[in-house]
């Protein structure tokens, strides 16, 4: 007897059946909790990034804690601490931008994100007026520095770290915004939905993660060693 013949099995329909889930996922669920995973991961190697700066300075804090005081008080204290006052707020307006995207809130969305936007521009602003200031005062390191006081040479250190560590975290600022740049244009055509939005809480974190560092930079750079004479 020839053998018989199975019934021909449906064809796969494909296992992203749920709107915005990638062919590489099986559920948004999964979808949801690879993005957030990597987005960690990505944030571990900037806080490794960020903390080999933090420990530079902090040895060379150490090592020349009069010339680091001295050099710190050229800084706009009062300029430092409202770009520290409007980070915190953006923090808010993204959480908020977060929190719009899961209830649906489409418009809020939008408001929040361009809101946080504008912050971050505003931040930007400052920091921008703030080298402008150090330029005037020949306070950037390089062949036109004058320190007006004692040990320059450790001075110029100090500013030297100053630039690096407060125009890496700029850049950061500059790509946040570009990301949420593009999260605006996608939200405006309906992309995200309660059921996916997960680009919204991942922006969301590398947002919060860039204010956290500058919470840091912020006493690092500004108050230690004030009281140092």
């Amino acid at each position: 007897m020839a053998d018989a013949i199975a019934p021909a099995t449906p064809a796969d329909p494909g296992h992203a059946t749920e709107p915005g889930v990638q062919h590489q996922f099986d559920t948004m669920e999964q979808q949801r909790e690879a993005s957030s995973f990597g987005m960690w991961v990505f944030l571990v190697t900037e806080i490794l990034f960020f903390g080999g700066l933090f420990t530079v300075y902090t040895v060379y804090r150490h090592q020349y804690p009069r010339a680091f005081a001295e050099a710190s008080r050229h800084l706009d204290i009062a300029l430092g601490t409202f770009n520290t006052a409007v980070l915190i707020v953006s923090s808010l307006t993204m959480a908020l931008a977060v929190w719009s995207a899961a209830v649906g809130r489409r418009k809020a969305i939008v408001v929040f994100l361009l809101l946080t936007m504008a912050l971050g521009g505003v931040f930007l602003g400052v920091k921008a007026v703030e080298y402008t200031h150090k330029f005037h005062d020949h306070l950037v390191p390089g062949p036109s520095f004058h320190f007006p006081g004692p040990n320059p040479g450790n001075a110029e250190l100090f500013f030297s770290l100053y630039f690096t560590m407060t125009g890496l975290h700029a850049a950061h600022m500059i790509i946040g915004i570009g990301i949420l740049t593009v999260l605006v244009f996608k939200t405006r055509k309906g992309r995200y939905t309660p059921e996916y939005h997960n680009p919204i809480e991942v922006s969301g974190l590398y947002w919060h993660f860039v204010d956290i560092v500058w919470i840091f930079l912020f006493p690092l750079l500004y108050l230690i060693g004030r009281h140092i004479h």
